[in-house]
């Protein structure tokens, strides 16, 4: 027997303790130091060690061979790919913003308010029609329609229109529907959640970048007005009857704008209405990778999270990716410590966030997850949208013969299999994707954060044993 690659462990000395954990079964222990060394054949042949020995290896800290881990991981991901009890549907309805974030792709957005594109009725019947011949296709259990934009909420007909037919199709088949919205928050009203609650409305993610003085300076309309206090005061409208999360696009020089806007959510009457708060770095797709400024000075242009082709092809302003679950993208650009070191923060102000180690594979990964755009074309990840070159399919035509080559690319992505031995592999895929195109010129290289999760890890082992109840796995 030898230890899994993916088993990982950190020692607790104040406790005399070491956490386990395998990435890929996810499999937690807390043992004594002798126990873990078991791990590295350190033991005597007694009995016990037989006994712990066999239940390390019941849990999958230990495997008999290299050869288990590889065909354990690849049936790992091929359950991930082919997994059919979800559907997953992002819904891009408009390209339209009412915001001018400097960091956006799109510049100070010029007429794209009045000149992006905006998905018709007309095409929303269409998605309608296709997400129930998923629903009859994939059969899934539970189905979840996620609704993006640039501003979601400038298309309320569409998005109405869309959230009532897929929840009558889900119905008609006995599959769990939910919704989620992530919106910049200026529209976000009571009459909007209450519109979308009997369509299933699973929670409502609102965008602030910082406190009020950091969110207003990247987050302005386009006349350059603030409207930290105008989302804040819609949060405040709707907490309670519905899900409310806050997300944040941090930048390399912002983050201390982050730790103020928690200290003022934690005093705000809504704070225990709000399930998640979660800041994730922006990408680059300048190709600065380590620096938010080019070689000429000039700052690169960034978009939070998912980039997207814009100018007068259009594009999507996004502030988180998929479908809600906890998943991050990379960025070069801030440093993985001091996105760690915030979490903590956050977790000390009293708000739920990710724990940094469970944070995928993503739905890139996934076959039964879906982004709808404009005109009804089909994406493997938001990120890519607005980019002709990425299409892999359409709602109500068979795919053109690029579109067919598109797909395959994005089925053959393993970026892990260069990542060599590391045991983040099962959570992390070899990174997102969307920041190896735009930061490294190529979506099938790595983008490693090892260290942040690494970092996590620590947290987590130490968070683990603060909460432990049961007894600890007893000496060899």
């Amino acid at each position: 027997m030898q230890p899994s690659r993916f088993t990982v462990r950190v020692p607790l000395p104040e406790r005399d303790e070491v956490f386990l954990l395998n990435t890929l079964t996810d499999a937690q222990a807390i043992v004594s130091p002798d126990v873990a060394a078991l791990l590295d054949g350190r033991a005597a042949d007694t009995d016990a060690a037989a006994s712990a020995l066999q239940t390390l290896a019941d849990h999958g800290f230990l495997v008999t061979s290299r050869d288990d881990d590889d065909r354990a991981l690849a049936q790992h991901f091929s359950e991930v790919r082919h997994d059919r009890g979800e559907l997953r549907v992002t819904i891009l309805t408009t390209e339209q913003c009412n915001f001018a974030c400097g960091y956006c792709v799109q510049g100070d957005h010029g007429d794209a308010n009045a000149s992006g594109r905006k998905m018709s009725l007309e095409t929303a019947d269409a998605v309608a029609r296709w997400f129930a011949a998923q629903l009859d296709a994939v059969r899934p259990q539970r189905a979840v329609m996620t609704f993006f934009g640039g501003e979601p909420l400038l298309n309320l007909p569409v998005l109405y229109r869309l959230a009532e037919r897929a929840h009558v199709a889900a119905r008609m088949r006995g599959v769990t529907f939910l919704i989620n919205v992530i919106t910049n928050g200026l529209l976000l009203s009571p009459e909007v959640v209450g519109r979308l609650v009997p369509f299933g409305l699973n929670g409502v993610k609102v965008t602030l970048d910082g406190d009020r003085e950091a969110h207003d300076r990247a987050r302005p309309l386009r006349g350059g007005q603030g409207t930290f206090d105008r989302i804040v005061a819609n949060v405040a409208a709707v907490a309670g009857l519905c899900r409310i999360s806050i997300g944040g696009n941090v930048a390399p020089d912002a983050i201390d704008g982050y730790q103020a806007l928690l200290a003022f959510l934690a005093q705000q009457p809504f704070a225990p209405a709000i399930s998640k708060v979660s800041f994730k770095p922006l990408i680059d797709t300048q190709g600065s990778a380590r620096s938010a400024v080019s070689a000429s000075g000039a700052r690169a242009r960034v978009i939070p999270l998912a980039p997207v082709g814009g100018g007068a092809e259009g594009g999507t302003c996004m502030t988180a990716r998929g479908a809600g679950r906890a998943s991050g993208c990379d960025s070069c650009g801030v440093d993985d410590l001091a996105l760690d070191d915030l979490r903590e923060q956050t977790k000390r102000a009293g708000f739920s966030t990710p724990d940094g180690v469970h944070m995928g594979p993503c739905e890139i990964h996934r076959a039964h997850a879906h982004t709808v755009g404009i005109e009804g074309e089909l994406y493997k990840c938001p990120g890519f949208s607005g980019e002709a070159t990425e299409v892999v399919g359409h709602i109500s035509r068979e795919a053109t013969v690029m579109e067919r080559e598109s797909a395959r690319r994005f089925n053959r992505l393993a970026a892990y299999e260069l990542c060599g031995d590391c045991a983040f592999v099962p959570v992390c895929a070899g990174g997102c994707a969307v920041a190896s195109h735009h930061e490294l010129g190529d979506m099938h290289a790595p983008t490693c954060h090892r260290r942040a999760f690494e970092s996590a890890l620590v947290t987590l082992a130490r968070d683990t044993a603060s909460s432990a109840t049961e007894p600890r796995e007893g000496a060899a």
